[in-house]
């Protein structure tokens, strides 16, 4: 188990770095091609749309849900975050780079209103 100070520095490439290794360490790595791992990630995306299936609207917070439920949440989060950041990797591109363009992009298609008054 890692030590607490190493989880106050989470950031994409620790996780792609951890990712790889677990893979590597069960040579898994022969089934990480982008399409398994895509569907898998998908798959990940259902059992994450399960926990709110039935929920109705959920307010920010999740106030009215036990700790029981936020945890299986997290898990599941976790899941796809870990996915995504896999079949990135394996695509060769840079998530973290490629989330700032993408944020500047849509800054750029959808203008703040304040900046136009």
């Amino acid at each position: 188990m890692a030590g607490a100070a190493e989880w106050d520095n989470v950031n994409l490439e620790v996780l792609r770095k951890k990712m790889e290794e677990f893979a590597k360490e069960r040579n898994w790595e022969k089934y990480h091609v982008p399409r398994n791992l895509l569907l898998a990630m998908v798959g990940e995306v259902g059992e994450l749309s399960e926990i709110f299936q039935w929920k109705g609207e959920v307010p920010k917070g999740l106030k009215n849900w036990e700790e029981e439920e936020k945890v299986h949440l997290g898990e599941e989060l976790s899941d796809v975050l870990l996915y995504l950041i896999q079949l990135s990797n394996v695509c060769g591109v840079d998530l973290g780079k490629a989330a700032l363009r993408k944020i500047g992009l849509n800054a750029t298609k959808y203008p703040s209103k304040k900046h136009h008054q």
